[in-house]
């Protein structure tokens, strides 16, 4: 049974958030060590799974990398985990190229076992999983596309938790407004497809 929230209640309880468990060696965090699912807890998470070598997860990387400029200093982390499609993305050296190349600022894991793919039950690159702060999956996405769903799950996740807490926000009066107009700080637009 899906349970519902006043906030977004468009947003279904998929089930509880699987760790991020077997994920080595880490790029974008401190002394590359990795996010513990714990210390998560309470924020909004988008967990993004893609590969470098995947042109669908690469179209898709200017959207991500958008939601987290955008909502980072509002309570949304974003994760990415990359799981190899072919032999050559296994490589920790050229993943931390791809990363710095493609200008992706979040923390990303390497999933070479498949630990997360498998636990998360994901069958396509790219997958997108928003988690709210109680650790649960609200929404997931397969594929390129359907940006501007993203970032209203994104709001309406932030505006719960902003609720839960007693906290008032733009966040939380932007998500509450049919048909608010969905902005980013300067810099954090998605660019065009080339």
């Amino acid at each position: 049974m899906a349970i519902l929230s006043r906030v977004a209640p468009d947003l279904p309880d998929l089930g509880p958030a699987a760790p991020l468990s077997g994920l080595h060696p880490w790029h974008n965090t401190p002394d590359e060590r990795p996010l513990a699912t714990a210390g998560l807890r309470g924020r909004v998470v988008l967990v993004h799974f893609w590969t470098y070598v995947c042109a669908n997860c690469v179209r898709t990387l200017p959207y991500v990398r958008a939601l987290d400029c955008s909502y980072r200093a509002r309570g949304l982390t974003v994760v990415g985990v990359h799981t190899p499609e072919v032999q050559s993305d296994r490589n920790p050296r050229r993943v931390a190229e791809a990363v710095s190349r493609l200008r992706v600022q979040y923390a990303v894991g390497m999933d070479n076992d498949f630990i997360a793919w498998n636990a998360w039950s994901v069958a396509h690159w790219p997958s997108l999983f928003l988690v709210d702060g109680t650790g649960r999956v609200r929404y997931r996405h397969v594929g390129e596309g359907s940006y501007r769903d993203h970032e209203r799950a994104v709001q309406a996740l932030l505006a719960e938790a902003d609720a839960a807490a007693g906290r008032s926000s733009s966040t939380a009066r932007a998500a509450s407004r049919p048909g608010a107009p969905l902005t980013a700080p300067p810099g954090c637009a998605p660019e065009p497809a080339r």
